[in-house]
């Protein structure tokens, strides 16, 4: 399995160089050539052998009748080949893919597998992109945020994940945000899942492999690094970005009740892949295997993971901050105000409020030292400074200060009437200013 996920690493490093290559034009041979392997390496090791049987026949079909006898541009071959096997079934992990520093650098790879100096210079790959831990954050209400990118090879992560998951072990609930993670080992989806179950181990999925015709468990670890929190409120964030190994995460997670998934519909690419080189410059990019998960004895393939809330990525993190700052206050009564205070915050951005221009002037007026104008459409509160602060409404009667988040105001009205503004603070401390102009 390392060894795998070390060729996909390699693969995607080199798909996303910018580096321009050689681009010299096809030859009738090396068409041939690459055409002939490709339809080998679908049939003998594609999931499906039924449909890799008709792709191969396809394949080889229209290289007799010299339907690529025109295309002389290496990427135009790739992107014609992936279309006409799409044509027989659209499987999003399958490619064809022109790439000759990739080819070289899987050559390499196999070639020097028992090296030490390979096996660093994968791990160093690793370390560059920390280890798929792009942010870790702790946002307002004591809420844990972790920004995963992909999930890397477990082995060489298992301490860097030990360090996110400590960052994080004393905020009150965890969102974990993949809207913009691609995929990657399913040993650190059990890894990482394994932080949210107790000891006990944890049937998470199974994978059969045709190449072998085998078959695998997935369980959480009985042994993790650092704290577990099987009882913290969990929350994951997905995109139509959210693909493969990301999936496995959320879909797992989300049919164990372990966690809500929110966001949109995930990519639907359930099938492990391997890369095989077809030619001097030119890979596939196969899918050799099938999940299947214990409790829906299914996947996600080509359907994607159904969020528990639908909702626009660019939405999702907001609103799981909104379901679990509500959940932690609705369970902690005592703390109403500490939750109530960034909710509110969310609730605005999520929703915000507008006021007709006769509402925010009847607002206006000194308050003691707090003086409230409009202009330009707008509510501001000018310090004794001059300094303006813009005020946005978080209800009809509450708002806060643009740039300052440690104070609020509330206009309080009596017979239609503004007497007053009673001003909060993040401490629990409040004041009163009564209305004098």
């Amino acid at each position: 399995m390392l060894k795998k996920i070390k060729l996909l690493i390699i693969l995607s490093a080199s798909l996303c160089s910018c580096i321009t290559l050689a681009m010299t034009n096809l030859t009738t041979d090396e068409k041939a050539r690459l055409i002939t392997k490709l339809a080998s390496e679908i049939r003998a090791n594609y999931v499906y052998p039924d449909n890799a049987k008709k792709m191969s026949t396809l394949l080889l079909k229209n290289l007799q009748a010299g339907k690529y006898a025109s295309i002389t541009v290496p990427r135009q071959l790739g992107t014609q080949l992936t279309e006409d096997i799409y044509s027989i079934y659209q499987d999003k992990h399958l490619r064809v893919i022109f790439d000759p520093k990739a080819v070289k650098a899987m050559q390499g790879e196999q070639n020097t597998t028992d090296s030490p100096m390979a096996e660093i210079n994968n791990i160093n790959m690793l370390q560059r992109n920390n280890f798929g831990f792009n942010q870790l954050r702790v946002l307002p209400g004591n809420l844990g945020y972790i920004d995963l990118r992909n999930f890397s090879s477990a082995e060489p992560s298992k301490e860097t994940v030990a360090a996110a998951m400590t960052f994080v072990e004393n905020t009150e609930a965890i969102i974990i945000d993949l809207r913009k993670n691609t995929g990657g080992d399913p040993d650190m989806v059990a890894l990482i899942a394994s932080y949210f179950f107790n000891d006990k181990p944890v049937h998470l999925g199974g994978f059969y492999y045709r190449p072998t015709d085998t078959y695998s468990e997935n369980f959480t670890l009985g042994n993790i690094l650092g704290k577990r929190r099987p009882d913290v409120p969990l929350y994951i964030l997905t995109s139509k970005r959210t693909f493969s190994a990301a999936e496995d995460f959320s879909y797992s997670l989300k049919h164990l009740k372990r966690a809500i998934v929110i966001g949109e519909i995930t990519g639907g690419g359930a099938h492990p892949v391997n890369p095989y080189i077809i030619g001097e410059r030119f890979l596939v990019s196969l899918p050799i295997g099938r999940s299947t998960n214990p409790i829906t004895k299914t996947n996600w393939e080509g359907v994607g993971v159904q969020p528990d809330i639908k909702i626009a990525a660019e939405d999702a993190l907001l609103m799981a901050q909104k379901l679990a700052l509500k959940h932690l206050m609705e369970n902690d009564l005592t703390a109403k105000a500490f939750y109530q205070w960034p909710l509110e915050d969310i609730n605005v951005n999520l929703t915000p409020v507008n006021l007709t221009t006769a509402k925010l002037k009847s607002y206006t007026g000194k308050f003691d030292y707090i003086n409230i104008s409009f202009h330009n459409g707008q509510l501001n509160s000018v310090a004794a400074s001059g300094k303006k602060r813009k005020l946005i409404p978080l209800s009809k009667t509450t708002f806060k200060l643009a740039d300052i988040d440690w104070v609020r105001f509330e206009f309080i009205v009596k017979n239609n009437q503004v007497v007053g503004i009673r001003e909060y603070f993040d401490d629990g401390r409040s004041r009163y200013h009564e209305k004098s102009s």
